[in-house]
């Protein structure tokens, strides 16, 4: 183990140098015993605290939703001690006003339907646990409660946006000298909270295989496997499918300057267990542009597609709110799938960081408008922008998005459903450990 190496290295390197000759038939004294203590002082923290207000003004509420919240994340992992690690996290998110509908188990709160949902309900638990064992070189095998983030984390993330994140139980092992330049993350779960704070019992099987064609591109081929054990048997009809896909992404590097950024993936999901019949769509997205020192621009074409209306392409384990805009209209994809083509761009001025989309929504499938006299395929327009400054280990940011419906989605999937007009605005102030 390198600790107790360094400490017995360091040992006898002192003796060697304070040594002197009336004494030199005396043997140094035997290091000290590295112990569970020592491993504890020598770990990392995993503490943090996000301070954060959300205004949404979305059409058809009555009232504007004001979430005012404070996220404590609290946690320490121990450094290696016999190959193993322990690490324990709790979380704490305190509500200050009660002016938002919190959806809390995925349920809308009673005397707030005048409001639109902000899914931060206040929650007290705990967030990781897990002991990790490192016995094998370049491997990590980790058992327990676990954060969990892969690839840009379209398929499989901890939705650390929100305040409660997405969390999972089970074992995952990493190993990354199984194959030359290649990453391979196979996991277990068999349950995760959501960020709701609902418990959701689930066998979710995991492959994950990365290569890495140079330090900053990969191709990566997936395979996920949801089975849902819990819920009503619509919602595990609707979840419970099974994903394989291939991914290559990157930023080639032309010169110290320059680099060209390109995406290009594909995957095919299908019913699994108890699955409805109808899940059999296919999901793919192209894109490409380039970067300059600091600042990047590019085009994007992302298409969720749709099995003719009866169903479409879901991602129930992903880091959604990345994708389909910020405004979070598109967390569960419409039966008549989306076809989202966007440009994006980013950098930095004086420290702050910048960063915005614009985004075209389609539909794969056209959907009758509430009138009935007819069929349309555009969901709407969205605009994100967000500047971020870091200071130390203080944070801040401010977001907006703004999303703006076109035809109407009614008829076919009813008039609630239909994708409103919504502005949200986001401040946020957080310090680490």
């Amino acid at each position: 183990m390198t600790k107790l190496r360094n400490t017995t290295l360091a040992s006898l390197m002192a003796a060697a140098i304070t040594a002197v000759p009336a004494y030199a038939e005396e043997a140094p004294a035997a290091p000290a015993e590295y112990t569970f203590l020592d491993s504890v002082k020598a770990g990392k923290p995993l503490t943090n605290f996000r301070l954060r207000y959300e205004n949404v003004d979305q059409d058809g509420k009555a009232e504007d939703a004001d979430a005012f919240t404070l996220r404590s994340l609290v946690g320490w992992q121990t450094a290696p001690w016999h190959n193993f690690s322990f690490a324990a996290q709790l979380i704490n998110v305190g509500v200050f006003n009660d002016d938002y509908n919190n959806l809390d188990k995925g349920v809308n709160e009673p005397g707030k339907g005048n409001y639109p949902v902000v899914v931060d309900p206040d929650d007290t638990d705990i967030n990781q646990l897990f002991v990790e064992w490192t016995g094998i070189r370049n491997t990590k095998l980790r058992l327990g409660r676990q954060s969990v983030k892969l690839d840009n984390v379209r398929f499989i993330g901890n939705i650390e946006f929100r305040q409660v994140m997405q969390v999972f139980d089970g074992v995952a092992l990493e190993n990354k000298g199984l194959l030359p330049n290649t990453t391979t993350y196979l996991a277990h779960f068999e349950g995760l909270k959501q960020i709701n704070t609902q418990y959701r019992q689930a066998n979710v099987e995991i492959a994950n295989l990365r290569y890495g064609i140079s330090p900053s591109e990969n191709l990566v081929g997936y395979a996920y496997l949801l089975d849902m054990q819990d819920g009503t048997a619509a919602f595990r009809g609707s979840n419970s499918s099974k994903t394989f896909g291939v991914r290559a992404d990157g930023a080639h590097v032309l010169n110290p300057d320059w680099k060209v950024l390109y995406t290009a993936e594909y995957a095919k999901q299908d019913d699994y267990k108890d699955g409805n019949d109808n899940i059999d769509s296919h999901y793919l997205k192209l894109g490409g542009g380039a970067m300059f020192g600091s600042w990047y621009a590019r085009l994007d074409h992302e298409i969720l597609s749709s099995n003719d209306g009866l169903s479409a392409f879901q991602t129930p384990l992903g880091t959604n709110h990345l994708f389909q805009g910020w405004v979070d209209q598109f967390l569960v994809t419409p039966n008549q799938g989306i076809k989202d083509t966007f440009a994006s761009f980013g950098g930095k001025v004086f420290g702050v960081a910048l960063s915005g989309e614009y985004h075209v929504f389609k539909s794969d499938e056209d959907f009758t408008t509430p009138s009935g006299v007819g069929t349309g395929d555009k969901y709407g327009t969205e605009l994100d922008v967000a500047a971020a400054y870091t200071y130390q280990k203080w944070m801040g940011k401010v977001e907006y998005g703004r999303f703006r419906e076109d035809d109407e989605l009614g008829a076919t999937l009813t008039a609630a459903t239909r994708k409103r007009d919504t502005e949200k605005l986001w401040l946020t102030v957080m310090y680490t450990f």
